[in-house]
């Protein structure tokens, strides 16, 4: 066995598992799947404890709001 043959093996199992990758990412079953993950970016943010201290911190207008509604 030499190096050409070492060579042909590994790009075989090269383009064996590239198009393992491929069916899989583009299979049917996860389409539904990966078109919700594609999405997430875009989701609204829910309103989690603690989030006001994070805008505050980001300087975020929610918490500026928030403190001239107690003043009043």
């Amino acid at each position: 066995m030499d190096i050409n043959t070492l060579r042909v093996i590994s790009v075989v199992l090269g383009s064996i598992a590239f198009l393992g990758v491929c069916w899989w990412a583009f299979s049917p079953k996860r389409k539904k799947r990966f078109e919700e993950d594609a999405k997430l970016p875009f989701a609204d943010e829910e309103e989690q404890p603690g989030s006001a201290d994070r805008k505050e911190e980001t300087g975020g207008s929610a918490v500026k709001q928030n403190k001239g509604q107690e003043e009043k």
